[in-house]
């Protein structure tokens, strides 16, 4: 088995290389400067040198809020460098792992989302990822879209080091409280796409670690881990406005990985703990 990983430099392409060399599996990780998805011919020729068994497609534009202004830019690199690497796969019979977002949802009401459910992204960002999982649709058979939500993990930015970063010169913050999700450790999830890249059990997940909360909750249980003392105040979304809207509710089922025999994630809370250790706080 041979397996290629784009944005390895990110933080999820980064933990899927380190769970596939800890597995003994074939692979390699590309950077945008051998692999640039704005360049899609030099793209498909690099695949077809390799010529792998599985393309684990990690890289993505996720600036959401700028996305709003690089409309062209967010669709050449989640849609149509998506809809190119699915058919170079398809050419040399390849399976594809497309990772997609909580966004290609409305996020509005309480109610977990379906792998089916109705599709209605609310920004550039989510209609670029959910035009990227159709194209994959459309051209693979052997595919699988695993949609994720509020990713931490040690090779890139995100929420827990926001925080962390914000506590060294802050005594008091204030939080989103309206905006209820799945965090998600890369650590984690890389084990399962690893699981899935192994496997023939093609469809479209959901997966993050297991519990709700929001980004609120997700701020006080952080600082509680790391045993920092510091005031967080929930406040709506209203006191942060965006350019890109935000879902509100981006709550989904996981009934699709028990169905197919995937176990599911570790809980976001412990998630959270394992990070912080492996962040050394």
């Amino acid at each position: 088995m041979k397996i290629l990983v784009t944005g390895y430099t990110g933080q999820l392409g980064f933990d899927v290389i380190r769970e596939l060399k800890a597995r003994n599996v074939e692979c390699i990780g590309t950077t945008r400067n051998e692999f640039s998805l704005t360049d899609t011919e030099k793209m498909q020729a690099f695949v077809k040198a390799y010529k792998p068994d599985a393309v684990i497609h990690c890289a993505a534009y996720t600036a959401v809020d700028k996305a709003e202004d690089e409309v062209e830019l967010c669709d050449q690199i989640n849609h149509l460098a998506t809809k190119e690497l699915a058919n170079v796969c398809k050419e040399i019979n390849a399976k594809m792992i497309y990772i997609s977002t909580d966004y290609v949802f409305a996020g509005s009401g309480e109610d977990f989302y379906e792998v089916n459910d109705e599709k209605a992204p609310q920004n550039v960002y989510g209609k670029s990822k959910l035009d990227g999982e159709l194209a994959v649709q459309e051209i693979l058979d052997k595919y699988f879209i695993v949609r994720i939500s509020w990713v931490f993990g040690n090779n890139g930015k995100n929420f827990i080091k926001t925080m962390l970063n914000l506590a060294k010169t802050h005594d008091k913050l204030t939080v989103v409280n309206d905006q209820i999700g799945s965090p998600t450790y890369t650590v984690d999830l890389a084990k399962l796409l690893c699981d899935m890249a192994l496997s023939d059990k093609y469809g479209i997940y959901h997966a993050t670690n297991e519990g709700i909360c929001s980004w609120y909750d997700f701020a006080c249980e952080i600082f509680k881990q790391a045993d920092i003392k510091i005031n967080v105040k929930p406040v709506p979304s209203t006191a942060f406005p965006t350019k890109a809207k935000r879902p509100h509710n981006s709550r989904m089922s996981k009934k699709c990985l028990d169905e197919a025999g995937f176990n599911r994630l570790p809980a976001w809370k412990d998630a959270s703990l394992r990070y912080l250790q492996e962040l050394n706080m």
